[in-house]
């Protein structure tokens, strides 16, 4: 969880550097090519600068939530948050793992799934042993979750 509001923290403050010192720069340095209604260069410099206004919004939501996540709610004997999960893919007979982890530590290649994404969704929740159906981009697939791990059980 520290990774995530380290990676936050770093992208805000390039965000508020930006906002604060270089687009005032930029909007300035276009101003001096006049006429401001037919000036493509001020235009962007300030339609970036609303996008990074917006972008600072988000990313402070995103850390207040991240920060006010207490570890001592999350479930022992369910899937949450920091679950590594063990799922038998009834269809391709194959075991396949997947961890549970925040949109901004997601990476599908390595196992790592974000809550909020259709797998995520269909096992937060479940126990050990349950058949889980999970909608999926390419059709329906059916799982059972042969080995649940939480965030308790890997410290």
């Amino acid at each position: 969880m520290e990774a995530v509001r380290k990676k936050l923290q770093i992208e805000l403050d390039q965000l508020e550097e930006e906002l604060h010192f270089k687009l005032p720069k930029e909007i300035q340095k276009a101003r001096e090519f006049g006429d401001l209604r037919e000036n493509a260069e001020y235009k962007a410099a300030m339609e970036r600068q609303s996008m990074v206004q917006a972008r600072i919004m988000q990313v402070r939501q995103r850390l207040s939530e991240v920060q006010s996540i207490d570890l001592s709610k999350i479930p022992t004997n369910r899937v949450a948050y920091g679950s590594t999960v063990v799922l038998y893919d009834v269809e391709r007979d194959e075991d396949i793992t997947y961890k549970l982890v925040t949109s901004e530590e997601s990476d599908p290649d390595k196992g790592l799934i974000s809550t909020v994404t259709p797998i995520g969704q269909g096992l937060m929740g479940k126990e050990e042993g349950d058949e889980v159906k999970i909608k999926t981009p390419n059709g329906w697939r059916n799982f059972e979750i042969k080995r649940l791990i939480t965030i308790h059980e890997q410290k």
